[in-house]
């Protein structure tokens, strides 16, 4: 379990994306967490006076947010009892952050705060 999971299938080939939405759902509580997580890690190196740039995949499948609490609860209760759910495949780092912060604002994290792990956004929303 704790698959991503895209239009009811487990997503496992990024592709070309650059980035995807997410949500999360504690199944026990149904508590949620809406994200953004990057597929790819660009590094550059320096060889022979020239730099080359190339990318990495990140660490997106076992990637559980940013949310301590949320990682806590996912050690304890277990990955079963978690859904990750890709809500959108980004070509782009900036639509990657509208969609993000698109779905907080749709889904009213900020004014439904018992129902969300979305706790910095609180913090910094004040």
């Amino acid at each position: 379990m704790g698959d991503w999971i895209f239009k009811g299938e487990a997503f496992i080939d990024p592709g070309e994306y650059y980035g995807f939405v997410y949500l999360i759902v504690n199944t026990t509580n149904n508590r949620k967490y809406i994200g953004k997580k990057f597929f790819w890690t660009s590094k550059r190196k320096q060889v022979n006076k020239v730099r080359k740039h190339y990318k990495i995949e990140s660490d997106w499948k076992d990637y559980w947010s940013s949310s301590e609490e949320l990682k806590q609860d996912v050690d304890k209760l277990g990955k079963e009892n978690f859904t990750r759910e890709i809500l959108h495949l980004c070509k782009t780092k900036g639509v990657t952050n509208y969609l993000e912060v698109k779905e907080q604002i749709l889904r009213e994290v900020l004014e439904n705060k018992e129902e969300w792990y979305n706790t910095w956004i609180i913090v910094t929303g004040k």
